[in-house]
């Protein structure tokens, strides 16, 4: 059944057509050429009118709907299509645009559905469904895992609009094929994650594995206060480190300090001072964070399990050591697979996982943003040009993607991207995404809840999706207030009146 026509100037990326009805932005068509079928993707759409062309009042509108209704040529459907590639090629996952564009008046139809889900639904290892096309309720669409763990990932969009759901079924897939995932969870969204073979981890530090700066971070000793952080590194020596008694052994060390008859040290005696009253302080405000007898943190990370770390307890800096720590460990251990895997090294085994790890960092805009270093940053870096070499896949989750350091997004080889309204946002998502069109990213502001673009190579096309919702995630969507209000009212209400029929006991009893 013809849908329409090419009309206009064509080119080989991108047709205009006119069409028999409006077409849905998101919805694929078919336009046949002479090389082959082409598949094309729709997004763009527009209706006009000729009865209201230059309508200037309200009878004139009025007398305009009696034309348009009698006229059937009334109405004019404008469909933007960008071409996506020989539907032949697109089966076997190739993506080849044609050399020469389609002819204006080539008649534009609709592909079969066994066109769509052998391009978008393929029964291929690794390839899972998170949901079905927007457009076209009735084909599944699946995703590549392999691609995401390999080249990375980036789930983009405001708050609300379902980025921890989508996190919670790829997490869900992935466990379901034993696969290993950590969860850096800041605002503690995944703990209550009831999957299976879900491990979750109370996050803590062992200040034995740090360095100086990373300790100062730690114990909160501001960033201007450098005589103070001249002081801790003065006291956090290897010997401190390896002490049984650790805190005993860093405090005799400031102590001697303060007690030195050398006048270098006398300088720095009041900032000691106040490192010693820093140390006091956190070990009994971080006495459930700070641990140095807890041994090595990446040892509670379980292989083929999904990881839940929960870092909400930390600070904003606290939480971006820890991360640090582990994305450098997490490197390390994969390297060491990888060269031990290969027959490299000569030394005996000291590597803990044997297979990828996929690490998801929530709130990434923190821990990775675009205005300042952080350790955590260098490190996500380094994974981001590194880790797919050695199968350590990183997963960035934002709401704020303009706040995003460029380099480190622009490495991530899949996006999903939802709602998303800030222009500024949607520039830092064109400038990372080269095969998002500038039409797709208009598309972000008119996006519902669960919606998603996804573009990149864990998918064949770009692709507009309504993700699954993941039913075993609690914690995470919006409360509403008026029916908690509602129930603490109706549990004020019981406490009055159990209260009141004690006191009329007490009174028969008496």
């Amino acid at each position: 059944m013809s849908l329409g026509f090419v009309i206009g100037e064509s080119k080989p990326t991108f047709v205009t057509a006119l069409t028999s009805r409006a077409l849905s932005v998101g919805e694929y068509i078919k336009i046949s050429s002479d090389e082959g079928e082409i598949l094309g993707l729709v997004e763009k759409s527009s209706v006009s009118s000729a009865a209201f062309t230059d309508v200037k009042n309200f009878d004139e509108a009025s007398e305009s709907t009696e034309i348009a209704e009698l006229n059937k040529r009334d109405k004019t459907f404008t469909a933007h299509i960008g071409i996506l590639g020989f539907l032949e090629n697109l089966r076997r996952g190739q993506s080849i645009i044609p050399a020469i564009p389609p002819i204006p008046g080539t008649e534009i139809t609709l592909p079969s559905k066994q066109d769509l889900e052998e391009i978008f639904s393929p029964e291929k290892e690794g390839w899972v469904s998170i949901g079905s096309l927007l457009r076209n309720k009735s084909i599944d669409a699946k995703v590549n895992l392999d691609k995401i763990v390999s080249r990375h990932l980036g789930i983009l969009a405001m708050t609300g609009m379902g980025k921890s759901n989508l996190v919670s079924l790829v997490t869900k897939q992935i466990s379901k094929l034993k696969g290993t995932v950590i969860i850096f969870d800041y605002h503690n969204d995944y703990t209550s994650l009831n999957i299976p073979r879900i491990n979750v981890i109370d996050a803590k530090i062992n200040p034995r594995l740090l360095d100086a700066d990373q300790l100062s971070d730690v114990l909160e000793i501001r960033d201007s206060a450098t005589v103070q952080q001249r002081v801790l590194r003065m006291a956090f020596s290897e010997q401190v480190k390896k002490t049984k008694e650790f805190w005993k052994k860093l405090e005799n060390e400031i102590d001697f300090i303060i007690n030195s008859d050398d006048n270098k040290l006398k300088e720095i005696r009041s900032s000691a001072y106040r490192v010693q009253d820093i140390i006091e302080e956190s070990q009994k405000r971080f006495e459930d964070i700070l641990d140095p007898d807890m041994g090595d943190p990446i040892s509670f990370i379980k292989e083929g399990r999904a990881n839940i770390l929960n870092i909400s307890e930390l600070s904003e800096k606290q939480a971006n050591v820890a991360l640090a720590f582990y994305l450098q460990q997490l490197l390390k251990d994969r390297k060491d697979a990888s060269i031990a895997r290969h027959g490299k090294s000569k030394k005996e085994r000291n590597y803990q996982f044997n297979s990828p790890i996929f690490v998801i960092i929530e709130e990434a805009h923190v821990f990775i943003p675009k205005d300042h270093d952080t350790s955590a940053k260098y490190w996500a870096a380094k994974i981001a040009r590194e880790g797919r070499k050695f199968g350590l896949g990183l997963g960035i989750v934002s709401q704020r993607p303009r706040s995003v350091d460029l380099n480190v997004l622009s490495q991530m080889g899949s996006f999903a991207i939802m709602k998303i309204i800030q222009e500024d946002d949607q520039r830092q998502i064109a400038s990372a995404t080269e095969s998002t069109s500038r039409e797709l990213i208009a598309q972000l502001t008119s996006l519902n809840v669960g919606d998603a673009v996804l573009v990149g190579q864990w998918t064949n096309l770009p692709s507009l999706v309504h993700v699954d919702e993941v039913k075993e995630k609690i914690m995470g969507a919006d409360q509403s207030a008026i029916n908690a209000w509602a129930k603490a009212d109706k549990m004020k209400e019981i406490a009055v009146e159990s209260t009141q029929g004690l006191v009329q006991k007490d009174l028969l009893l008496d």
